[in-house]
């Protein structure tokens, strides 16, 4: 079987998708290097380049570069990667351009564990992958959130894309009414760890946070791009897409598994960063079409490449402090948002 929606009757014009890859494949590493490179500090792009090449080397910039910059920048592209193709394919599910990966309550059901750790004290380590029991309360609440939505949903007849969204709403506001009871009552600086965490940051990126985020991220690009001829089927309707051969049910239980894995596994890491599941995804589809094929690769490599430089602004605007990076890709992803609705329904990329 094989299912494009690329070749559909339109008058918008599409760069060609492996170009748009290829292109997107070089911006990435120079991303990752501008992360390196810019920070309260400024480094010489020369002597980065040295010290990611000599590792055994000593000195103030390898330590900067090895212990402190490059596994913040890997993170921020790994966590962006995650959020971006997660918001693809949640798009496709949903079949709607404006859909969010938190449309399925694990982003709610993140901020209440979080938020639940934060009051109970859990500040320490665990040992595993630097995780303290807010990241662990975070991804444990996530994945609650999902198994809610999901059993809520799911019928005799089937798993309702419908009611799922409506589940996901419904459990979103009643994790936040939770989240908001525990604001109440917590003291003044569980109020700001609170209220920090839910602002996202990557202050706390370490070399095993790398190695766990880059596991999930391997395990999402390996299953998820499986399934993006049954997405291109589904644009034209569960109907016609099981008239196609596709096995609905069993796309929607991997889809909405990959993607609350993704992203509750993002949240736990670097609390909620806003947006990027939403306008890269947009941004990608308006480029280079519809076409799962190549969009959920394009949506990864571009939320790689936007959460790292998103980051750089974090850590630029007002150094030497540095601001939560969802702050930014709010700023930047609320205008956006604004202007896809001021475009109309007529002018969506579908």
């Amino acid at each position: 079987m094989n299912v494009t929606v690329a070749q559909r009757p339109t008058s918008r014009h599409y760069l060609p998708a492996r170009t748009a890859l290829m292109a997107l494949v070089v911006l990435l590493p120079c991303a990752i290097l501008l992360a390196i490179c810019i920070g309260a500090v400024a480094l010489p792009v020369l002597d980065t380049l040295s010290a990611l090449l000599s590792v055994s080397e000593q000195g103030q910039t390898t330590a900067i570069v090895l212990q402190i910059r490059l596994p913040r920048a890997l993170l921020a592209a790994l966590v962006g990667a995650l959020l971006g193709v997660s918001g693809a394919a949640t798009q496709g599910l949903f079949r709607n351009p404006l859909a969010d990966p938190s449309l399925i309550g694990v982003t709610g059901g993140a901020v209440f564990g979080a938020s639940l750790a934060i009051v109970l004290g859990g500040s320490n380590l665990l040992g595993f992958a630097g995780l303290s029991l807010v990241a662990v309360g975070a991804f444990l609440g996530g994945a609650l959130a999902v198994v809610m939505v999901y059993r809520l949903a799911t019928t005799e007849m089937g798993t309702s894309v419908t009611t799922m969204l409506l589940a996901g709403i419904a459990i979103t506001a009643l994790a936040g009414s939770f989240s908001n009871f525990l604001e109440f009552i917590a003291s003044n600086e569980m109020l700001r760890r609170i209220s920090l965490w839910k602002m996202g940051g990557l202050d706390g990126a370490n070399h095993a946070r790398v190695m766990l985020a880059a596991a999930v991220c391997l395990i999402t690009m390996v299953f998820l791009p499986r399934h993006a001829q049954a997405l291109n089927a589904l644009l034209l309707g569960e109907s016609e897409a099981r008239h196609l051969g596709i096995d609905v049910g069993h796309v929607k239980r991997w889809l909405i598994l990959l993607v609350a894995a993704a992203v509750g596994s993002s949240v736990a890491l670097a609390g909620t960063i806003a947006f990027v599941g939403l306008i890269v995804p947009h941004i990608m589809r308006l480029m280079i079409g519809p076409d799962h094929r190549y969009l959920l690769w394009a949506s990864a490599l571009a939320g790689a490449i936007l959460l790292p430089v998103a980051d750089v602004f974090a850590r630029v605007i007002i150094a030497p402090t540095e601001l939560p990076v969802g702050m930014v890709t709010a700023a930047i992803g609320a205008p956006f948002f604004i202007l896809l609705l001021r475009r109309g329904p007529k002018q969506g990329p579908w």
